[in-house]
């Protein structure tokens, strides 16, 4: 497990990190990647979405690009506080402090959960996968988009001493063990390392 994969030390990571993290989220994750992900969501009509590790909002923008309101949730206080005073505390984002493996949310809520820029910072993240399959309606789409994992040999040991990593393999088993299906794959980043990012949709069971 990474040094990250601990909440403590990733809302610590956070807390100097949302000082800067809109200057240097676009070299990693910038708007032309959202929008591709969000391409492969289908949007029903007065959708309700969760976003999963909202941070300062930057993949809720491109969600509230789609539909009128989105449920956010981080576990970082100073992340949201950089996503409230972009949004408001009361307006088209609700949002919660709160766990991706414990989500204070009924079951069969959300018709998308996304989550992107997370996943790499939970200690089990089947378990959070479940708690999204359970927080869906049936039928319903989760898209998330981790860091995918390096080819080199050295870059490995570096990326596995500091969080989670994986490749489409290992994102299949667990988004399978976690009960969903139709899983599929896309790999994305900047142009200067198109293959940074693994995004994988799939389906709760009808």
């Amino acid at each position: 497990m990474g040094i990250l994969e601990n909440k403590a030390r990733a809302r610590l990571f956070y807390k100097y990190l949302s000082k800067v993290y809109d200057q240097v989220n676009p070299f990693i994750w910038n708007e032309e990647m959202r929008t591709d992900a969000l391409e492969l969501l289908d949007f029903p009509e007065d959708a309700t979405v969760l976003d999963v590790g909202c941070g300062t909002g930057f993949a809720t923008e491109g969600l509230l690009e789609n539909v009128d309101e989105v449920y956010g949730i981080d576990q970082s206080q100073h992340q949201l506080e950089k996503a409230y005073a972009k949004f408001g505390k009361r307006g088209p984002v609700h949002f919660h402090r709160g766990d991706a493996e414990r989500l204070p949310f009924a079951t069969n809520t959300f018709d998308i959960v996304w989550s992107s820029g997370s996943i790499e910072y939970w200690p089990n993240p089947i378990l959070a996968l479940r708690e999204f399959r359970r927080v869906l309606k049936p039928g319903g789409q989760v898209l998330v988009v981790g860091p995918n994992y390096p080819e080199n040999t050295l870059t490995q040991k570096l990326a596995d001493a500091i969080m989670l990593f994986y490749d489409e393999y290992e994102a299949d088993r667990m988004f399978k063990t976690a009960g969903f299906e139709e899983v599929r794959h896309m790999f994305q980043g900047p142009s200067y390392e198109p293959d940074v990012a693994i995004t994988t949709v799939a389906r709760a069971p009808e």
